[in-house]
């Protein structure tokens, strides 16, 4: 699959109006204990608290809709999202979560209007369940991560961060399905700029593939899965990563903890565990910069659970 420039470019004019641009920032000389600054690109500041709200306000920008609405599985961000984009554009919507979902994404989905189905054990019962009402319904399938479309949408978050923080030489993307990867690396296929996967140990369904040639699955067992659980890639997101990601590395659920605590004891930043993943891999050593290496971070997620973040932060 082939995922264009100019492609996301389109999705950027046709879902601008409806997001947020959010912030570079450069984080200091020793922040994280690090020689050097490193960006980090706060798109856990985004509408619906991630950046899966670009991916869902293009596919629905960018595709018929019927009486019936949508549907979306979801471990928690992407439903939100999609409620996000569905009830700033007048649309039905139903989501359908696991049992396992961060009650505080079930509650911001409701907030936004959108109808919860809560059932099953992990991401692929409510996948499975959501695909069984679109056939019923004929609503229309928003999916989180493996779609044009929410690549494309994905991808603009990189058009952004090109603008603000120009030169980059490697940046850091945190991987569930593979979507805002795929979408990233694409925007920066012919250019110098690395790209590289990080994902926890517990839910690596990137690393694993890329190290069998193809999608295979994964068992999640990780304190980040609520937002990177992605028990298998996604075909077009291996696709893209097997031609445009530089490398693929896994962090323990500890570093996660620890660079989530990092974040807030040294930048004052709130993000969810998935949000921190990325970082944790400079943070933990699992990544090790060269010198005078331009790096950069995406923090992809703020919607944090309070009770965990609390008991992060007090270091319990």
């Amino acid at each position: 699959m082939h995922i264009s420039r100019q492609e996301i470019e389109s999705a950027h004019k046709r879902i601008q109006k409806y997001i947020r641009k959010t912030p570079s920032i450069i984080s200091g000389n020793e922040t994280f204990g690090l020689k050097g600054s490193i960006s980090l690109k706060l798109e856990h500041l985004q509408y619906s608290g991630s950046f899966k709200a670009r991916g869902a306000f293009n596919s629905l920008l960018n595709k018929p809709i019927p009486e019936a609405g949508i549907a979306a599985a979801s471990g928690g961000n992407h439903g939100a999202a999609v409620a996000c984009a569905a009830h700033a554009l007048g649309v039905k919507a139903r989501i359908f979560v696991p049992e396992t979902s961060n009650p505080a994404k079930i509650e911001k989905i409701r907030d936004f209007g959108a109808e919860v189905h809560i059932e099953g054990a992990a991401y692929a019962d409510a996948a499975a369940l959501c695909t069984k009402y679109q056939q019923q319904t004929g609503a229309v399938d928003i999916h989180p991560y493996d779609a044009p479309d929410t690549i494309n949408g994905q991808g603009t978050v990189a058009l952004e961060w090109a603008e603000q923080s120009p030169d980059l030489d490697t940046i850091l993307v945190a991987v569930g399905g593979g979507g805002l990867a795929a979408g990233i690396a694409s925007y920066y296929a012919n250019s110098s700029t690395r790209v590289i996967a990080v994902e926890p140990y517990g839910s690596c369904s990137m690393y694993a593939a890329l190290k069998a040639g193809k999608p295979v699955d994964v068992e999640l067992d990780s304190i980040a899965a609520n937002a990177l659980g992605a028990k298998r890639c996604g075909t077009y997101t291996f696709d893209v990563a097997r031609n445009h990601i530089a490398d693929a590395i896994l962090v323990e659920d500890t570093d996660i903890l620890a660079a989530q605590r990092r974040l807030w004891r040294e930048m004052q930043l709130v993000v969810e565990p998935g949000g921190a993943t990325a970082l944790a891999a400079l943070t933990s050593g699992a990544y090790k910069p060269k010198e005078g290496e331009r790096i950069s971070v995406l923090l992809c997620g703020g919607n944090a659970e309070l009770l965990q973040v609390n008991n992060t932060l007090a270091g319990r």
